[in-house]
């Protein structure tokens, strides 16, 4: 086990792992000096028995069960779900946000006792429901039970775990893989125990979430480079690089936020130039691109050597739940022993998620057809939408398209108003995106037919029309 995972799992263990503030900067070990030449000399540790006028000053005692009434971001949500059900309440309109639906996720949803045209799901392909997923799924639960109840170093393996890592080995021409319980662990597991405070990842500027929870755990420095940019990485590498031990540039194969393809094969290549190890996201880009749906290896037609640590997910175009690695035989045998997060000190994944995931990659072999209908409905819905005059930020015409609407009201108002008249479609606002970039996301799946692809259009059109009449004040809030 590395010292950043033992000290990982010793601060775990003793139930207080702390990690930097969001968005702080780390330098690494033996560096001086901020970017506003601001001293980093560590402080010495204050006394408990300290008189100084901030340790003696006396508390308010909040009471049981009001420790975080006032913590920001549960005062905000508090006081944002009141205004949505204030609205929800003057208005006919019902509230699309944990929309309760009883049926599968797929293209037509069953909700607020009607259907509804679905684009809210990553089912890209249409596997979470397809007949030999679901038999896949409930034979894995017959044969090895709801849950694997351990990790698997201690539990004993299950054969349908090392079955799925063999094939995504073979499909990404590199040594192992690794199947976890969540994605978004997988991307903040594989960065804390890979790195620590010596090192650096260097990020794409629109990385998802988990990746920046993964320094945030690791302890290490964070830089960012623009996004999908050769030379601003580049850039970056050239000033920063000769400052830290261990360096991984981290990138998407797939921007979910922004529907933009990940310039995977030139940002390794500059990586190389400067000793960087590389890490692809393909949440959203296995299933999709390439002939076969194997994602950007195959879409570029690159080695897997080229890539050090190839993530994905089950839970989007396989149909199942769970992530995934794939890279080195004995980086893969040394995080399914000592990473926590994702093999150490948790369960391994539920044995029917293995199996659906298994059966989804058989579908997907063997009917690439899915993923050349899936891009024949992706042309057809991103070609309407701008015909329409629709703002689709600096989406690339993948299967993710956002619909920008700038306001949060306005963003609201608009999905509400397509939830009223049958189509299901989530709005995407401050902060996971920026002020003024608020929007609409549109998933794009084999299954959708032209005709509901071309009314949606339609129909998105003469909302957004609807939307621009909300008064400027009142589509800002």
């Amino acid at each position: 086990m590395t010292e950043s995972a033992r000290d990982l799992a010793r601060k775990l263990l003793a139930g207080n792992a702390a990690t930097p503030a969001a968005g702080a900067s780390i330098r690494p070990a033996g560096a001086s000096g901020t970017a506003n030449g601001a001293s980093t000399a560590p402080r010495p540790a204050v006394s408990v028995a300290s008189t100084s006028p901030a340790a003696s000053a006396p508390r308010a005692r909040r009471g049981p069960g009001r420790q975080f009434a006032d913590h920001p971001e549960v005062a905000a949500a508090v006081r944002k779900w009141a205004a949505i059900d204030a609205i929800t309440a003057q208005s006919d309109m019902a509230n699309p946000l944990f929309l309760p639906r009883n049926s599968p996720n797929d293209t037509v949803i069953r909700a607020l006792d009607t259907e509804l045209v679905n684009f809210s799901a990553y089912n890209y392909l249409g596997l979470a429901n397809h007949p030999r997923v679901i038999e896949a799924a409930k034979q894995g639960l017959d044969r090895y039970g709801a849950s694997a109840a351990a990790s698997r170093i201690v539990a004993g393996e299950i054969p349908l775990y090392g079955e799925l890592e063999r094939r995504l080995a073979e499909i990404y021409q590199v040594g192992d893989a690794m199947v976890t319980t969540s994605g978004y662990l997988t991307n903040a597991g594989v960065i804390g125990f890979l790195l620590g405070e010596r090192d650096v990842a260097i990020c794409d500027a629109l990385i998802h979430g988990s990746v920046v929870s993964g320094t945030q755990w690791a302890g290490c420095r964070r830089i960012n480079f623009r996004h999908n940019d050769p030379e601003s990485l580049r850039s970056v590498l050239r000033m920063s690089r000769s400052g830290f031990d261990r360096a991984l540039v981290v990138i998407e194969g797939h921007y979910s936020m922004d529907g933009t393809v990940g310039r995977v094969d030139e940002l390794a290549a500059v990586a190389r130039e400067y000793d960087c190890a590389v890490m692809v996201d393909e949440a959203h880009s296995f299933g999709v691109f390439g002939a076969h749906g194997f994602g950007m290896r195959e879409h570029f037609d690159m080695a897997g050597a080229d890539v050090d640590i190839w993530m994905g997910t089950l839970s989007k175009a396989l149909g199942s739940c769970g992530g995934f690695i794939a890279a080195d035989a004995d980086l893969i045998r040394a995080m399914k022993a000592s990473a926590p997060g994702v093999a150490m000190l948790t369960g391994g994944p539920a044995p029917s998620t293995i199996s659906a995931a298994l059966a989804g990659l058989d579908v997907l072999t063997e009917e690439p057809q899915r993923v050349a209908r899936l891009w024949h409905n992706t042309t057809l819905f991103n070609t309407a939408l701008r015909e329409r005059g629709i703002d689709l930020g600096v989406s690339q015409g993948t299967p993710i398209c956002p619909v920008i609407v700038p306001g949060e009201m306005r963003a609201g108002f608009v999905s509400a108003t397509l939830l009223q008249r049958g189509v299901y479609a989530g709005a995407i606002s401050a902060p996971a995106v920026p002020v003024g970039k608020e929007r609409l996301r549109f998933f794009v799946t084999s299954e959708h037919t032209e005709r509901q692809l071309i009314s949606t259009a339609d129909l998105l059109a003469e909302t957004i029309a609807e939307a621009a009449r909300i008064p400027e004040h009142a589509a800002a809030v």
